[in-house]
């Protein structure tokens, strides 16, 4: 493209030049014939009062020496003899121009080609009725004085534009082809698998649109392979909750082969979960678009008190096993919130799957409902060992210093509040251990910050030991 634009602007600028200077040059050559021929005339014209007065030699030769053509050698006079007898004709100069040229312009001016250059011939009229001619030589320098030099600047002027317009138009040309360069560079790398690759917006309109248009398309299949890899890694980890009950059930078996087996199978089965979800968070893109309130689809919401139910009665039969009391309070009544059902029950089965992953038997939990005017917030609470650092634990992929954990569990939690507006915090319990406090907004308008807000329907139940389901 670049050298079609050049090639483009050179044909173009040839042509105007030719079209302009070919006929300006001719014009320069004609003005300067016409300027010589024009002082020609002047010196014949400046003979004629003389030659009106008397056709005497000797008057005549001085006033043909005080003209400038005449002290140059370069006119001539022929006068005719008179009609007296004995009478000769009279040639004052040097006579250039041919017998018959001169017998000729007695009757109108000529100019004729002679050696060296050419002749203005200039009839002149007697007092006598008779026709003088006046000979006036100019030299070929004359004709052509200035031409050569008008041409050449001329030609210089033809140039310059020829060359400044090619010069123009190969900066347009590259203003156009390195943009289209990058983005054909840039969808290359794309292929390639390098993501990050991205277009400057510069160039012609048509160029910066494109390079917008790909910035985009890069942002999104960014976002398309980040949703798609934490879609893979929640769903791997959601696995971890049946496997949690395999592995608890699985340690009641005894020692028989059969039940090693059993355990086998489950840690095989705990470990190749765990490396898919370490695998898709590994291969996340370093780019991705914050959660925003009403990411995701919750718009018909649940109840709240009807799934932390079902989810604890799932619980509470694998705490009685460990001999884990439970206290369940808040759940009374219905609590409608804007979060899917699917997404509150992997929230509570992350929460949950921790407490009994990462605190020993016989450790206690909790879990609250308090519904406030604008937010409903679940806390999970256990008097385990609490953990050394909740900024990290809440940094997705960060296990921190907990044996066997993906470190997914909590940001599952995080963004399921963080979609309706709200916030997951980290702080010590009343029973001593890890409290997870979840704040889902109601209004879905600002994120949450626990203080100033009145809780209504707080209730508490006295601990109770729940039977095997």
């Amino acid at each position: 493209m670049r050298w079609a634009l050049v090639k483009v602007s050179l044909a173009v600028t040839a042509m105007v030049v030719v079209a302009f200077a070919v006929p300006l040059g001719l014009v320069i050559k004609e003005m300067a014939s016409d300027r010589a021929f024009s002082d020609a005339e002047r010196n014949a014209a400046a003979i004629g009062p003389t030659l009106s007065i008397t056709t005497e030699r000797l008057p005549l030769e001085k006033a043909v020496a005080s003209t400038p053509a005449g002290a140059a050698d370069r006119m001539a006079l022929h006068v005719p003899a008179a009609d007296e007898p004995g009478s000769r004709p009279i040639e004052i100069g040097k006579q250039r121009a041919s017998g018959k040229d001169i017998e000729s312009a007695r009757r109108q001016a000529v100019i004729t080609k002679v050696p060296g250059g050419s002749a203005l011939l200039q009839p002149t009229a007697l007092s006598t009725g008779k026709i003088a001619v006046v000979e006036v030589y100019v030299p070929e320098n004359e004709v052509t004085n200035g031409v050569g030099t008008a041409w050449l600047v001329l030609a210089g002027v033809a140039v310059a534009l020829i060359v400044g317009s090619v010069a123009v138009a190969d900066r347009l040309g590259v203003r156009m082809v390195r943009p289209a360069q990058r983005l054909a560079h840039a969808a290359h790398e794309l292929g390639e698998g390098r993501l990050s690759v991205r277009v400057p917006e510069e160039g012609p309109t048509e160029l910066r649109s494109a390079a917008v248009a790909f910035n985009s398309m890069a942002d999104q299949v960014i976002q398309l392979l980040g949703n798609e890899r934490e879609l893979a890694a929640d769903l791997s980890h959601r696995l971890r909750t049946p496997l949690t009950v395999l592995r608890l059930n699985a340690a009641s078996l005894g020692d028989s082969p059969a039940a090693e087996q059993t355990r086998a199978a489950v840690e095989k089965l705990e470990r190749e979960v765990d490396t898919i979800i370490r695998t898709a968070r590994a291969q996340r893109p370093q780019t991705q678009r914050p959660l925003a309130p009403g990411d995701r689809s919750s718009a018909a919401g649940c109840d709240a008190s009807e799934v932390i139910h079902e989810r604890m009665a799932f619980w509470s039969a694998l705490a009685e096993d460990e001999g884990r009391t439970v206290r369940l309070a808040g759940v009374d009544r219905p609590v409608r919130i804007p979060v899917g059902r699917a997404e509150l029950a992997a929230a509570l089965d992350a929460l949950l799957g921790n407490v009994f992953r990462h605190t020993p038997e016989g450790t206690p939990f909790a879990v609250d409902v308090h519904n406030a005017e604008d937010a409903v917030i679940v806390l999970v609470s256990d008097a385990g060992g609490g953990i050394a650092d909740p900024a990290a634990a809440l940094t997705r992929g960060n296990s921190g210093d907990r044996a066997g954990s993906t470190g997914l569990g909590l940001d599952i939690v995080r963004r399921v509040a963080e979609s309706t507006g709200g916030d997951l915090r980290i702080g010590r319990s009343v029973l001593g251990g890890t409290e997870v406090r979840v704040w889902i907004a109601l209004d879905g308008g600002h994120t949450a910050t626990g203080r100033g807000h009145r809780v209504r329907g707080r209730r508490r139940v006295a601990p109770r030991r729940t039977t095997s389901a």
